[in-house]
């Protein structure tokens, strides 16, 4: 098998690392892959533009974030903390773990911009998620409150990005479909998104140890003020 086209891989990696434009990294790290795995420069460019054609949705984002800034304006992030607070049986890691699992189910079957950093995380989550954390440390400071947040981020971007592979109409599941193809190896949809599932599944359950760490530290660290 042609194991040249991973260097795509290492292109994003050090395209991140020097801080490079991320479109300008994605798109020579895919045209870098392209060319090492034998495509030919008319089905790259056809590939690129079903690709970028099929993610237009994307620029929903720019609509988006004017409403969010309203609600936020109008006291949505106060509201949302308010909301938390009288959940009174809702825990930082209850919470967290179940946004995941929902970001994530929602993801297999397509659901992939229903939620979002802008959308859901920002204006919703991460002040809930602050509201339960100051339940354990009423004294959160702020370096805290800046690791729960990045957290919030986190479990978004892990929810989506495990669970939309699940999805078999993925455009990602198709390319995964086109690469063995050309390779003699012949895979349906379905069946990659059956193996994307237990990468899921250990997902899921290795960030969800990673939220109850966390808020067993903040348990510790609150314990050991008290205890000063």
């Amino acid at each position: 098998m042609n194991g040249w086209p991973l260097l795509g891989v290492a292109v994003i990696a050090l395209g991140f690392v020097l801080r490079f434009n991320p479109v300008l990294v994605v798109v020579t790290a895919a045209v870098t892959s392209g060319l090492l795995s034998g495509m030919s420069v008319p089905d790259l460019l056809a590939l690129l533009g079903t690709s970028f054609a099929s993610s237009r949705i994307l620029l929903i984002i720019v609509m988006t974030l004017p409403a969010i800034g309203l609600l936020e304006r109008a006291g949505l992030r106060e509201h949302a903390r308010a909301w938390m607070d009288r959940l009174r049986g809702m825990t930082l890691a209850r919470l967290l773990v179940g946004y995941l699992l929902g970001r994530q189910v929602l993801s297999m079957i397509g659901l992939q911009s229903v939620a979002g950093p802008a959308q859901t995380v920002r204006p919703l989550l991460a002040p809930m998620a602050e509201a339960a954390a100051e339940r354990i440390d009423p004294a959160l400071p702020e370096a805290e409150r800046d690791r729960l947040r990045a957290l919030c981020a986190a479990t978004d971007n892990v929810g989506l990005f495990f669970g939309e592979d699940v999805f078999i109409a993925l455009g990602a599941v198709l390319l995964i479909q086109g690469f063995y193809s050309q390779h003699g190896i012949e895979l349906t949809p379905l069946s990659i998104a059956l193996w994307a599932l237990p990468t899921a599944i250990a997902a899921s359950v290795v960030h969800g140890v990673q939220i109850a760490l966390f808020q067993r530290h903040l348990r510790r660290r609150a314990a050991t003020r008290q205890g000063t």
